[in-house]
């Protein structure tokens, strides 16, 4: 691989999630399954979450979310483009990648022990997404700015947490995995789409049921019926710890958490081995540059703190000659479980992001080709060949162009103090200004410059946004077209003035 190529390569990781440890880090937690990601937080001058996300609301009394009507009102800000994807249901389309990594994960958490919940509808409350999983009321992602609202009781969900309390109360099985699309307001990059797909899985004991009540050995008993495995396996530090990974010592005994940790790390080093050798076997088989027969197949397990579990790791892979990390799993917290009504139980849960998987495994590189209906993506993945390296089949030219416009002044009679002043403004607010006018055909938007007035203190911002589409080559004429509609929307939607 080339020192370009490779640089490309390590810029998607690290946007994708999938970094090197001397990234900065970021908690699983707040990237994966009940965890909300973490995003670029604009300043707010408010805790309250509806004064965010300037886009316009729903102009009828009501819409329609897969076949149901739902009441409008001053919190809505799902548009009818987001909600044109729910019956995509990618992660249940024969053949498509994101459904391959899918079935590849699954594999490795048979049935009857675990059970499958793949149909979730993506509509639920306000209290499943947050409140049953303790989202204080000022979370940033409660905000209009982050989150999908149908109406101010019902979201489109942020993630598949949303039915974590639900699944625990039933108690229908010893564990179970989840995988679904989520929505989220949030940038527009290669490596960042407004619905994708997230996983997790959970594996409990209940002291009722397991022989004598001993957690411990009936965990250290189902450990030994896994399957092994030949990785190379670096863990140097000990289960817990008193101040980086604490034992909930109001709930569990060491013995029963060390037992739970190994049994966790097995069954997830067991998704690398399914994983990655098949990966590997498709590197080879591809004969691609960046291919290493040789490089043993090798992971760690770094010590992380997430809310909702503890202690808590990060798993690594070392792939292609990088240090990656793939998931966050632990011990779960048992606050979730008394909540849920099973305080006897206790176990171990894990997430990951469907697509980041995909992206590293298929070697796609472009988030949008997930969504793309284009033969020629969708024909070079099959149920027969479970992974085989993405073949680009189209390279068009970019397209950049500059929108730059002033925030209103909260505190100047012009600006008027209405919409996107400095202190309601949120840039995820353009990105879906963006999104909905250019769709897929924008590949990239980043703030370029920013400029404050040092007299009357007004803000002015200026985007480059990058059309591309990954099927045709743009006529300059519709770009410019686009980027005027653009400008309009920004103006009537976000109250900003063009410079």
């Amino acid at each position: 691989m080339t020192t370009t190529s490779r640089r490309t390569l390590l810029l998607l990781q690290n946007r994708c999630g999938l970094r090197t440890p001397t990234s900065i880090r970021r908690s699983y937690l707040q990237r994966q399954a009940s965890f909300l990601p973490s995003r670029r937080h604009q300043s707010s001058g408010t805790s309250d979450p509806s004064c965010h996300a300037q886009v316009a609301p729903a102009t009828s009394s009501s819409i329609e979310v897969g076949g149901k009507s739902y009441q409008t009102d001053s919190w809505t800000n799902v548009p009818q483009s987001i909600i044109s994807l729910i019956p995509r249901r990618l992660h249940l389309q024969a053949s498509h990648p994101v459904s391959l990594t899918r079935e590849l994960i699954e594999s490795r958490f048979p049935s009857p022990t675990f059970a499958y919940y793949n149909d979730l509808s993506p509509v639920v409350t306000v209290a499943q997404n947050f409140d049953s999983l303790g989202f204080p009321a000022d979370h940033p992602g409660r905000n209009r700015s982050d989150t999908y609202y149908i109406n101010k009781n019902t979201v489109l969900r942020t993630h598949t947490s949303a039915h974590e309390a639900e699944i625990f109360r039933a108690d229908a099985s010893e564990g179970y995995t989840i995988s679904a699309d989520v929505y989220r307001r949030d940038a527009i990059d290669r490596s960042h789409y407004p619905a994708f797909h997230q996983m997790e899985g959970a594996r409990m004991w209940d002291r009722r049921k397991v022989p004598g009540g001993d957690i411990a050995q009936a965990v250290w008993d189902d450990l030994a019926k896994l399957p092994k495995h030949n990785l190379e396996v670096e863990d140097p530090n000990p289960t817990v710890h008193s101040e980086r990974n604490p034992l909930q010592a109001d709930h569990h005994r060491i013995e029963e958490v060390e037992a739970i940790a190994a049994h966790l790390k097995r069954s997830l080093e067991g998704v690398v081995v399914e994983l990655f050798s098949k990966a590997k076997q498709a590197s080879a088989a591809a004969n691609t540059p960046d291919a290493s027969p040789d490089e043993p197949l090798k992971v760690r397990w770094v010590e992380a703190y997430f809310p909702f579990t503890s202690p808590s790791w990060e798993l690594e892979v070392f792939w292609q000659g990088d240090w990656l990390e793939i998931l966050g799993c632990g011990v779960t917290k048992q606050d979730l479980l008394v909540n849920a009504g099973v305080p006897d139980q206790m176990g171990w849960a894990f997430g990951l992001g469907l697509e980041r998987v995909a992206m590293l495994l298929f070697s796609i590189p472009d988030i949008r080709l997930f969504w793309s209906k284009d033969k020629r993506f969708l024909s070079q993945f099959s149920d027969t060949k479970s992974i085989n390296r993405f073949k680009s089949f189209s390279k068009h030219p970019e397209c950049y162009k500059d929108v730059s416009f002033w925030l209103r002044s909260s505190s100047n009679s012009a600006g008027g103090g209405l919409k996107s002043n400095s202190q309601d403004f949120h840039e995820n607010d353009v990105m879906e200004v963006v999104r909905e006018v250019g769709g897929d055909l924008v590949e990239n938007v980043r703030l370029f410059d920013e400029f404050q007035h040092p007299t009357s203190g007004r803000k002015s911002l200026c985007y480059r946004i990058n059309y591309r589409s990954l099927e045709r080559t743009l006529k300059n004429k519709e770009a410019n077209d686009l980027h005027a509609r653009v400008k309009e929307d920004l103006v009537k939607k976000l109250g900003v003035e063009i410079r």
